[in-house]
């Protein structure tokens, strides 16, 4: 840390020199500025600056590096283990960043660092064109398809990293790279699900598809009717085609129109079945699943961008959340899934998730770092809940979910999904081999390892 003159001369320069603003602690606009998705993150950086463009991003890095502070970088801030924010670092904030430019004819869209995935879906929506995006609107385009990237299209377009066409990337030495398969191909192989260790994303380019007609079945469920639903949507998802996604879920009776209002608050089972196409294939598709006696349902075509927000996650509530990826969903898995239904907090934002995978995934032949893609099938319980005093709990029961599904766990993970669970976890969202790898290209991108606050990736 260098000392407080020289640091306070630097910030000074910093503020004189961003087109964005900067806040320090006591400035106005502070302790809005740090507030991240995760109400269980309360983290205190030196700086936080928001950036303008990718020269602004530029200046900050090398201020950090000036003053050797660490740095956090903040997309859409949904990072559930608060890798958005650090104490007493520095806050890289693209948020101001969140352009986005489609170019039809070339099904491309260029994507700032900063955009959400309701600035991407909304603005490639007129073009009746989409690509693989996150299961929330409020989720940051850049860290979500850096990691991976799973949503409700990944069957039928691929996952997010599939689509990964060039990253401009700002480097732990401030340098502005244009990254993709021609330039610099290996960081383009490490940017496919190694996240932010490697720099930071100022914009993206991403393979777009032609998306005509998208429809959805979303059924609600007394509790107990929770193992047949699960195997009925499982066996309507194995012999249908790979335009049909969705998952089934336990959760909270939500205070939407949709919910009779003698069953808000209670735990209800849902299925929600997503297909690219239009509704009436849909229905026969959905036709097992309408035939169990049921409390609710919506069957209807839907744009995207609808699809998208129609499931946000309120924000500023606490979260904890995992995955695991399964060999498949057996009937003894059904039951053992179901089972922890009945321990889930209700009422509360928590959600008990199963859904699948194959179609375009599997198919994907890249030998990117994403070692989930083979597995069939993948429960998130997904923890969110108000009250402290209900942490332990909440941790407990998704610790438990995991625990439960072992028998059937491939040992890989979706590392977005995932808080800090250790380095052995982070082995298992990359894979080791492509750990030795990701380690060689940390060294020569980022041998200081000053982008760690993620699923770091330790340079050897």
């Amino acid at each position: 840390m260098a000392p407080l003159s020289k640091a306070g001369t630097a910030l000074a320069a910093l503020r004189e020199d961003l087109a964005g603003e900067v806040f320090a602690p006591g400035d106005p606009g502070y302790a809005e500025a740090r507030t991240v998705f995760n109400a269980m993150i309360d983290r205190r950086p030196a700086v936080i600056a928001q950036c303008e463009s990718a020269a602004d991003v530029v200046t900050t890095v090398r201020f950090a590096r000036e003053l050797d502070l660490p740095v956090a970088v903040r997309g859409g801030g949904h990072s559930v283990a608060g890798m958005s924010l650090n104490d007493g670092g520095v806050v890289v904030d693209l948020r101001r960043m969140h352009e986005v430019t489609v170019h039809p004819a070339a099904k491309a869209v260029r994507v700032a660092g900063g955009a959400t995935m309701s600035h991407l879906d909304r603005a490639c929506e007129p073009h009746a064109l989409a690509t693989t995006g996150g299961r929330a609107s409020t989720t940051g385009v850049g860290g979500y398809v850096l990691g991976g990237g799973t949503g409700w299209l990944d069957r039928t377009f691929g996952l997010a990293v599939d689509n990964l066409l060039g990253v401009e990337l700002v480097t732990a030495q401030g340098e502005l790279l244009n990254v993709t398969a021609e330039d610099h191909p290996e960081l383009f192989w490490g940017l496919h699900g190694g996240g932010g260790n490697f720099g930071i994303a100022t914009s993206l380019t991403l393979r777009l598809h032609d998306l005509p007609a998208l429809s959805i079945a979303m059924v609600f469920y007394l509790p107990e009717r929770g193992p047949e639903v699960v195997r009925a949507y499982r066996d309507v998802i194995e012999s249908g085609p790979d335009e049909a996604g969705g998952g089934v879920l336990y959760l909270t009776g939500p205070p939407a129109p949709f919910v009779p209002p003698h069953l808000v608050g209670l735990l209800l089972a849902g299925a929600l079945v997503t297909y690219a196409g239009p509704e009436d294939e849909l229905r026969k598709m959905a036709d097992p699943l309408l035939a169990i006696p049921h409390e609710a349902e919506v069957v209807t075509a839907i744009p995207y961008a609808e699809l998208q927000c129609m499931l946000d996650d309120p924000p500023g509530l606490r979260n904890y959340w995992s995955a695991e990826y399964l060999t498949g969903a057996p009937d003894a898995f059904v039951d053992v899934f179901c089972a922890r239904a009945a321990s889930m907090p209700v009422p509360s934002g928590t959600q008990h998730v199963v859904w699948p995978q194959g179609g375009a995934i599997a198919a994907g032949g890249e030998d990117y770092p994403v070692p989930y893609r083979d597995a069939p099938w993948a429960v998130h319980p997904f923890g969110m809940w108000e009250d402290a005093a209900d942490d332990e709990r909440v941790i407990q029961w998704v610790r438990d979910v995991r625990a439960d599904v072992q028998p059937w766990s491939t040992g890989a993970v979706y590392l977005n999904f995932t808080g800090d669970e250790g380095a052995d976890r982070v082995v298992a969202g990359l894979g080791a081999d492509n750990m030795r790898r990701l380690a060689r290209l940390k060294r020569q991108y980022d041998p200081d390892n000053v982008f760690r606050f993620n699923h770091n990736i330790p340079p050897v």
